[in-house]
């Protein structure tokens, strides 16, 4: 059995995501057709990285397409929501309502913050999957075998569409580049995931609650949970059915014709290695809020 154990790239690969007001033509309706099915308003950067390297990202989805509209995969995906929110609490999240009450925001406005990080909160599970399964089929691992066709997954019930407005790098004021500064720097990485920019909508806001984080990031507890996190997708990644027959040599020749040798499987790696700590995160700004 092919060992995944938490690994970070060094160096850091630079993603090179095709953006969505980009993506013209049949890529344009691969990304729609890959919300459609994940049930999310947006592409996350892993996906649009993916895209980039175009033949490896074809062959992912043509793989993973019947398997993601399953009941099999959304499951997957509460079960690892539930691990992460069950645990967070252990990093001691500090309320944040009254704080933003005492400076001005209205119930309306905490509440439609509350409704952006319940984008997130469902709909990153669904990207951390693809990337663990593309990382396993990258490093000589394959799928259960299945002969069934899945059971069509349930409508989720909160709601979770709706037009994300993110405050890009070139949008913001001094202040908050100097936090979206801060977040790269403390995560290591160099950007920004949509999540960030999508609370930074609300500046205040996202400063607030970004300071409540930072200092868990360097904890033991926190590296515990994303650890855990990690091992529990490998873990659902490895039960999961595979009904579309993909097989790791088909997503490794695509690599192989997709870019030098290696250098998708760093970006993989990549996204694989930050989202358990991004959906550790989110959960972190959720429990603020509850």
């Amino acid at each position: 059995m092919t060992d995944l154990p938490r690994l970070k790239p060094d160096p850091i690969p630079s993603p090179h995501p095709v953006p969505e007001l980009l993506a013209e033509g049949e890529l344009k309706a691969r990304y729609e057709d890959m919300k459609a099915v994940l049930r999310v308003p947006w592409m996350g950067v892993v996906t649009m990285s993916f895209a980039y390297y175009r033949p490896f990202y074809d062959a992912l989805w043509a793989g993973t397409r019947a398997l993601c509209g399953t009941r099999e995969f959304t499951e997957a995906c509460r079960h690892l929501r539930r691990a992460v929110e069950a645990k967070v609490g252990l990093l001691a999240p500090p309320p944040a309502r009254e704080r933003l009450s005492q400076i001005g925001y209205a119930a309306r406005e905490i509440e439609a913050i509350d409704e952006v990080i319940e984008i997130f909160s469902y709909g990153n599970f669904p990207y951390l999957l693809l990337a663990t399964l593309a990382r396993l089929l990258l490093e000589g691992g394959e799928l259960r075998a299945s002969d069934t066709t899945g059971t069509p997954a349930k409508r989720p019930s909160t709601s979770i569409a709706g037009r994300l407005v993110l405050m890009e790098y070139h949008h913001a004021d001094a202040a908050t580049r100097a936090v979206f500064d801060d977040v790269k720097a403390a995560l290591g990485l160099p950007f920004l995931n949509t999540d960030y920019r999508a609370l930074a909508r609300w500046p205040s806001y996202f400063s607030l609650a970004w300071r409540d984080l930072r200092p868990k990031l360097s904890t033991g507890d926190y590296a515990a949970l994303v650890n855990e996190i990690h091992a529990a997708a490998v873990a659902g990644v490895r039960d999961l059915p595979n009904f579309a027959s993909l097989c790791g040599e088909t997503l490794r020749a695509a690599a192989r014709s997709s870019a030098a040798e290696g250098e998708v499987l760093a970006i993989v790696r990549l996204f694989q290695w930050l989202l358990p700590g991004l959906v550790t995160n989110v959960a972190f700004f959720r429990a603020q809020l509850r």
